[in-house]
C-alpha cells in the first residue's frame, strides 16, 4: 500500500462516526432541509439554504443527475440525486469534517499561512502526514489551471485533527474573507400579540473567520406614536469567539396603550469597534391587536333603517336599504322624503305609535305589509287630512349629513335590531340591564311604557299607582296584571361594578322612560324627600350623571367613565314630533369630543336607536314565539340603525351580521372580561366582532362637520322637552 493510500486508510479510519456528508455526489433522501427559493434551468439547480447534518450551506448550486420525484421548479425536491459543483458559503456554522474513500470534506480549512476556506471538498486526496508533524510547505498553493490546491497544514476546527501537506484536485475554491460575525432571529412568538403582553425571540450571534469579540444587540427605530412596542436583550452583551455561537432572548415589549396593527424593524448589533453584522440586520415583523378601554353608547329614539339612512354611498356599498315598502292592501308604496325635525318643507310634526299591538300589526306574520295600519297622532296631522301614508317616508338626507359621515366613514350595521317589540321603556331597560323583566326569575317582560301623562316620574320614583303592562311568553299582554315599573334584578352595571370598572349613566333627568336606572331598585334606592319620591342611592349617586351635556365637560377634563349610555333630550333626539332636528349635531358634538381627545386612540362607540318608532322597514325581524325559549312573546322587534366608530372600527364597511342591544351588551362582558349577564347578551347572535379589526392600522379621526357644535348644547337655552308617552 502506497504512503498516499495509507494516509487516506488513516483518515478514513479516523472519521467512520461523521455525522454529515457531502461529496463530489450527493444524495438527497428527505433529510436535507432546503429553504428560501430553490431554481432549476437546465439541469443545474441552485439551493437557497440546505442543512446537513449540523452544517449549513448557502446557494448551493449542484448538477442534477436524477430528478425521482417532485416538480422542477417548484421549492421542494424529493430523492435528488445531484453532483456538487460549488459551494459559496456556509454562514459560518461549524461542521464536521468527513471522509469517504478518496474524498475528503473539511468544514474549516485554516491555512498556516493565512488563509481560511469553509467546507472545501477535496478529491484524489494525498494526505502525507497525518497528526502533526512539520509541514513541507509553508504556504497553501493553488493552481487554478489544473483545479489542484496544495495546503501545508489542514487544522480541522470542531475536533482538533490536523492534516499536512495535503494534495487535492478542487472544483471551485471559496475564500470565507476577514473575520466578522452573522446575525440570526427567530421569528417573534407569538407574531400576533394582545397588547399589554410580550413576544419573544433569539437572536443567534455567530462568529466567522475566526473572530472574536464582544456583540451587542439593538432594535432599530420602531415607528407608530407613542406607546409602540419596545426591545430589550438578554444578555445585552455577547461574548463570541472563533466557531462557538452564541444565543441573546429578544423580548418585544407592548403596553396596553400600544397601539393596534403590523410593526415592522429591524435587529441589529456592533461591536467596540462599531462592526454590525457581515449580513446586515434582520427585517422582524409584529402585528399587535389593541385593547379597547372605553365604550360609549349613544341611544337615540325611534327610526328604522330605512326611514333614517337614505344614503346613496352606503347603498352604493350594498347596505339594505329599500325605497318602496307594501301596505296591506298589497300596494306598493313609494317611500317620500320628509324632514328629520318639526321645521322645514315638510315638517314631521305627528308620531307614529310604536307600541307592542303596533308591532304586530306591521309585523303581519312576517310579511312586513301592516306599517299602513300603525296609529297615527294628532288627528289634524293625519290621514285623511294630511301627510298620506305617513308611515312610508325616509329623512330628507341633508337633515342627516353628520350621521351619513359617520356610517360612510366607519361600520354600518344593515342588520341590527331592537331587542324588544316595544316603546322606549323596555328597550332602555334591555340596552342596560339586558331585560325588562321586573326580577331575575319572573317569565314576564314589562312590553309598554309606563301609563304617565309626562308630569309624573316613573320608576322606582313613580306615583304608586303607576303601572306598565307585562307580557308573557305567549305575547299576550291580558294574561297578567300590570305591574309597578320598578324592577330588580342585575344590569350590566353591577359587573363592572364587580370588576372595579367605572361606568356613567348621562340623561337629562330622573324619572324619565330613558333612564334606565331609574327603574332598577337596588340603584335607586328611592326615598321621600319633601313628599317626592327621588333615587338617593349610592350607586346612583357616583354614576348617573344629570344633565345629558356633562359627558361632554366629562370628556374635557379626562374623567369618561370606561363604559358610558348616553340618552338624549327630546329635541336632540330624532323622535317624531319631539325632535327639532338637532339630533345629529347632539350626537357628533360627542363624538367630535371623542375623536379629537385623547380618548379617541382606545375607544369604541356605539351609536344606536331605542326603536322602529312606527316607521316602515322591509326586513323581517327573527320573532321568538315558541313560548319556551328566552324572549319568547316579545323578541325581537324591528330593523333599527347602527354606527360603529373606533380607530379599529372596519373603515367603510357594511355589516350583513344580526346584531341586537344584546349584542352590544355581548361586546362589553366580552372587551372586559366580564360574566354573561344571561338575558338578551346570552342570546344575542354575536357581539359585534365583525365590526372592529384590532390589528388593523387605527383610522386617524376626522371631524365630523354638523350645523351645531358642542358650544351650543353645553349652553342650551331651549326647554327640556319630554320623551314620548305612547
Amino acid at each position: 500500500m502506497s504512503m498516499g493510500k495509507l494516509a487516506i486508510a488513516r483518515i478514513r479510519s479516523l472519521r467512520n462516526y461523521a455525522r454529515s456528508i457531502l461529496a463530489a455526489t450527493l444524495i438527497l433522501l428527505g433529510s436535507a432541509a432546503a429553504y428560501g427559493a430553490d431554481s432549476y434551468n437546465a439541469g443545474q439547480l441552485t439551493m437557497s439554504t440546505v442543512v446537513i447534518g449540523v452544517a449549513t450551506y448557502s446557494n448551493m448550486v449542484v448538477t442534477v443527475g436524477s430528478i425521482v420525484s417532485g416538480p422542477t421548479g417548484s421549492a421542494t425536491y424529493y430523492n435528488v440525486i445531484v453532483t456538487v459543483a460549488g459551494l459559496v458559503s456556509i454562514g459560518g456554522v461549524a461542521g464536521v469534517d468527513t471522509d469517504r474513500g478518496t474524498e475528503l470534506t473539511i468544514p474549516y480549512v485554516k491555512v498556516l499561512g493565512g488563509s481560511l476556506y469553509t467546507n472545501v471538498v477535496i478529491s484524489g486526496a494525498s494526505v502525507v502526514n497525518v497528526a502533526g508533524g512539520m509541514p513541507a510547505l509553508l504556504v497553501d498553493i493553488y493552481d487554478a489551471s489544473t483545479g489542484q490546491l496544495t495546503i501545508p497544514a489542514v487544522v480541522d476546527q470542531q475536533n482538533g485533527r490536523i492534516y499536512t501537506n495535503v494534495l487535492a484536485n478542487v472544483g471551485t475554491l471559496v475564500s470565507v474573507g476577514p473575520a466578522g460575525y452573522v446575525l440570526t432571529v427567530s421569528a417573534l412568538n407569538p407574531g400576533l400579540v394582545t397588547a399589554g403582553h410580550l413576544s419573544t425571540a433569539t437572536a443567534m450571534l455567530i462568529p466567522a473567520n475566526g473572530y472574536t469579540g464582544i456583540v451587542s444587540p439593538s432594535c432599530g427605530a420602531i415607528n407608530g406614536g407613542s406607546s409602540v412596542p419596545d426591545c430589550s436583550f438578554n444578555p445585552s452583551q455577547v461574548t463570541i469567539n472563533n466557531f462557538d455561537a452564541k444565543p441573546s432572548a429578544l423580548t418585544v415589549s407592548t403596553t396596553g396603550n400600544t397601539p393596534g396593527g403590523p410593526y415592522t424593524f429591524n435587529v441589529t448589533a456592533s461591536d467596540s469597534n462599531n462592526l454590525a453584522p457581515s449580513n446586515g440586520p434582520q427585517a422582524m415583523r409584529l402585528t399587535a391587536m389593541a385593547v379597547i378601554q372605553h365604550v360609549v353608547i349613544i341611544f337615540q329614539e325611534n327610526r328604522t333603517t330605512d326611514d333614517l339612512f337614505h344614503d346613496p354611498v352606503l347603498i352604493s356599498r350594498g347596505a339594505d336599504i329599500a325605497s318602496s315598502g307594501l301596505n296591506s292592501t298589497g300596494q306598493t308604496i313609494p317611500l317620500t322624503p320628509i324632514n328629520l325635525g318639526t321645521t322645514g318643507p315638510n315638517p314631521q310634526n305627528y308620531d307614529l305609535s310604536h307600541a307592542n299591538g303596533a308591532f304586530v300589526k306591521m309585523y303581519d306574520g312576517g310579511k312586513m305589509d301592516g306599517a299602513n295600519l300603525i296609529p297615527c297622532s294628532p288627528a289634524a296631522n293625519c290621514p285623511p287630512l294630511a301627510h298620506p301614508n305617513p308611515q312610508y317616508h325616509y329623512v330628507i338626507p341633508s337633515d342627516v349629513a353628520p350621521y351619513f359621515a359617520m356610517a360612510e366613514q366607519y361600520t354600518f350595521g344593515d342588520r341590527m335590531f331592537q331587542t324588544n317589540e316595544g316603546p322606549s321603556f323596555p328597550a332602555h331597560q334591555f340596552i342596560f340591564g339586558g331585560t325588562s323583566a321586573p326580577t331575575a326569575t319572573s317569565p314576564l317582560f314589562a312590553a309598554e311604557n309606563p301609563i304617565f301623562d309626562n308630569t309624573e316620574a316613573v320608576g322606582c320614583i313613580a306615583p304608586v299607582n303607576n303601572t306598565v303592562t307585562m307580557i308573557d311568553a305567549s305575547g299576550s299582554e291580558a294574561n297578567q296584571a300590570p305591574q309597578y315599573p320598578c324592577f330588580e334584578h342585575a344590569t350590566l352595571s353591577d359587573l363592572l361594578d364587580t370588576k372595579g370598572l367605572t361606568w356613567r349613566y348621562y340623561a337629562p333627568s330622573a324619572g324619565s322612560i330613558w333612564t334606565a336606572p331609574d327603574a332598577i331598585e337596588h340603584i335607586c334606592e328611592q326615598q321621600t324627600v319633601n313628599g317626592v319620591l327621588t333615587c338617593l342611592g349610592t350607586i346612583w349617586t357616583n354614576n348617573v350623571s344629570i344633565p345629558q351635556t356633562k359627558v361632554l365637560t366629562d370628556i374635557a377634563n379626562g374623567q369618561l367613565a370606561q363604559v358610558s349610555w348616553i340618552i338624549p333630550t327630546g329635541s336632540d333626539s330624532d323622535h317624531a314630533k319631539a325632535n327639532d332636528g338637532s339630533g345629529p349635531s347632539w350626537v357628533a358634538s360627542i363624538v367630535n369630543a371623542i375623536g379629537n381627545s385623547a380618548y379617541w386612540s382606545n375607544t369604541a362607540i356605539i351609536i344606536t336607536w331605542d326603536d322602529w318608532g312606527g316607521w316602515y322597514d322591509h326586513v323581517a325581524p327573527k320573532v321568538v314565539n315558541d313560548g319556551l325559549s328566552w324572549g319568547s312573546g316579545y323578541t325581537y322587534g324591528f330593523r333599527v340603525p347602527l354606527i360603529v366608530m373606533s380607530p379599529y372600527a372596519r373603515a367603510a364597511y357594511i355589516s350583513h351580521t344580526t346584531h341586537d342591544f344584546g349584542s352590544i351588551l355581548k361586546y362589553i362582558e366580552t372587551t372586559f372580561g366580564l360574566p354573561s349577564l344571561g338575558y338578551a347578551d346570552a342570546s344575542a347572535d354575536d357581539d359585534l366582532a365583525d365590526c372592529f379589526d384590532l390589528t388593523q392600522k387605527p383610522l386617524t379621526y376626522q371631524t365630523i362637520p354638523s350645523p351645531l357644535k358642542a358650544t351650543y348644547f353645553l349652553n342650551d337655552k331651549r326647554p327640556t322637552t319630554p320623551p314620548d308617552d305612547d
